[in-house]
């Protein structure tokens, strides 16, 4: 593979690189208790290169799982890389899962040491109870983890030597292990080379000329694909510095701190930006105000300033579709966000929009070496080199989803004549209505997210005879008075119902109370929405809201 690809780097030899050419500069900015500590490349490497001797020192056998479970923090980046310097393989565990999970995880994956760092204590209280008695484990120490009697990071990076010379992965080495969050079943571990996240980082480091003067902003799981590719594989191959997160109620300042030039959010984030900037203008006055010449260009400032957005070059969005007026009204802002699809199957590299390639309402085309085909269920099916080996110790399930070269994504799609991509659906999502009609609810839900009022909707149907729209509502629409909120809502189901098939029309649109998050298990820790699970928690309901007189129903 190293013969294929002469021209691709791992992380570790870029490390070497920048190591060298600009050891001073600052590569990581971590904020702990409201100051920003800063790590250089010649700090970081250093780190890197103890943790790794200490990890020798270990005697452990070749190539051994390594997990780590820790938000996203500077040591959590130099844990990765320790790993891959020591010849062994990461296998990156969600913050905020079941202690049921992560005692999965770990025992599924035969993991022989564990990292553990930035975790909430009551997380932690839980999630320590799947850590299997004797297994050895570090503690960052540094992020104030709720008390424990691991060894800390200063202290064992403190007994070794630094790793002398650049000890070298080739690219066909597995590099990590990858287990899904998944929004049924029990999470499957994505097995990938270094091949496959480091051609990804090539194309993305080429097609949004990222540079060492680029600054990533870090919050999104780690452990997710999208913000490890960004914030892990791009930054380090592009020379560019990264910036953390030190906690959701800081995330606005320390975005603002930050200053991003490339920044990736999931459409629910975009969504509550929206929502933010509307509280103060409504739509009308801000078009008026866009409208005005000398005024416009002040008001787009302002609102990118209270953002943190102001020298953002690159916006991105993935993991779930975006509303195209979403987007329509970034523009007028001049926010262009870009639209990119991909899985943890395939290093989230298949297709894209970007400088030059970019069509609201669709995910881009065919990335370079992607081919992309639509089977006769309608779901997009995709070879390239960034596909993963299998799901490890599952032949079964890797059967299901390689075929003949082929990653079956379970997303339904339509390939244009441009050749942009449009998702409509997932090929599981489909449920069947007592009268025995099958209701793809995701086309339909694209239509209600419009709703300005809508935070999330799930379609649900199982057991009934027409779907009903549960929907969780924006922080806007909770401070508004109920009867307007219920007069949009009327107005979306009228205007929907006459575009969908008898089968599909809703039978009411249903508030639920309260949020969906992935702390109470309504949402994967991407942000996707489980399905059985709201079943779960609903179903019971069902019937009396369907029953029920009024076409808005309030739970």
């Amino acid at each position: 593979m190293s013969d294929q690809y002469p021209h691709l780097k791992t992380p570790l030899d870029w490390l070497y690189k920048w190591e060298s050419e600009k050891p001073d500069d600052i590569f990581l900015s971590q904020p702990i208790n409201g100051k920003w500590i800063t790590f250089t490349w010649k700090e970081f490497g250093e780190q890197v290169r103890k943790m790794a001797a200490t990890i020798d020192g270990k005697g452990l056998p070749e190539k051994s799982k390594i997990a780590l479970l820790s938000k996203n923090c500077a040591h959590w980046l130099m844990t990765d890389m320790a790993i891959m310097m020591s010849g062994h393989v990461s296998v990156p565990i969600y913050p905020n899962v079941s202690g049921d999970t992560v005692k999965y995880i770990l025992e599924h994956s035969e993991a022989k040491l564990l990292f553990v760092g930035k975790l909430e204590a009551s997380d932690w209280e839980n999630m320590s109870k799947g850590v299997p008695d004797g297994l050895d484990c570090i503690d960052f120490g540094i992020y104030g983890l709720a008390k424990n009697n691991y060894q800390k990071w200063d202290d064992e990076v403190g007994q070794v030597a630094a790793i002398d010379g650049n000890p070298k992965r080739d690219l066909d080495d597995i590099m990590t292990i990858i287990y899904t969050s998944g929004t049924t079943g029990v999470p499957k571990g994505v097995v990938h080379k270094f091949i496959a996240p480091v051609y990804a980082g090539d194309f993305f480091v080429n097609a949004f000329k990222i540079n060492q003067q680029d600054r990533f902003f870090s919050y999104l799981p780690l452990s997710h694909i999208a913000e490890r590719m960004l914030t892990e594989i791009v930054a380090i191959t592009g020379g560019a510095s990264v910036h953390y997160v030190e906690s959701l109620e800081k995330f606005q300042d320390n975005l603002k701190e930050c200053q991003p030039t490339i920044f990736l959010a999931v459409p629910r984030i975009w969504a509550k930006f929206m929502s933010g900037v509307q509280s103060k203008f409504s739509d009308a006055k801000l078009n008026f105000l866009l409208a005005v010449p000398l005024v416009n260009n002040i008001i787009k400032k302002k609102i990118k300033e209270a953002l943190g957005l102001t020298e953002a070059r690159v916006c991105l969005t993935g993991a779930a579709p975006m509303a195209p007026s979403m987007m329509n009204w970034y523009d007028k802002l001049g926010i262009c966000i870009f639209e990119v699809y991909g899985m943890t199957e395939n290093s989230a590299y298949s297709h894209a929009n970007y400088p030059g390639k970019r069509k609201i309402g669709t995910v881009g085309p065919s990335l370079v070496d992607v081919e992309t085909i639509i089977s006769e269920e309608g779901e997009i099916c995709i070879k390239s080199p960034t596909n993963m080996v299998e799901y490890y110790k599952e032949p079964d399930k890797t059967a299901e989803a390689l075929k003949d070269g082929f990653l079956h994504t379970g997303d339904k799609g339509e390939i244009g004549q441009d050749g942009f991509v449009k998702i409509t659906g997932r090929v599981k999502d489909i449920f069947k209505t007592s009268k025995g009609k099958y209701v793809a609810p995701n086309p339909i839900e694209m239509q209600l997210i419009k709703n300005e009022h809508i935070e999330q909707v799930c379609v649900v149907g199982s057991g009934i005879a027409q779907p009903l729209a549960l929907v969780e509502l924006t922080e806007k629409a909770i401070k508004s008075e109920k009867s307007i909120v219920e007069q949009s809502l009327l107005e979306t189901l009228k205007g929907l119902n006459p575009k969908l098939d008898h089968h599909e029309k809703l039978q009411k649109v249903v508030v639920v109370k309260g949020n969906w998050t992935p702390e109470n298990g309504i949402m994967t820790p991407t942000m996707k929405i489980k399905r059985n699970e709201v079943d779960n928690r609903y179903k019971e309901s069902y019937e009396n809201w369907y029953e029920s007189e009024d076409k808005v129903a309030w739970e």
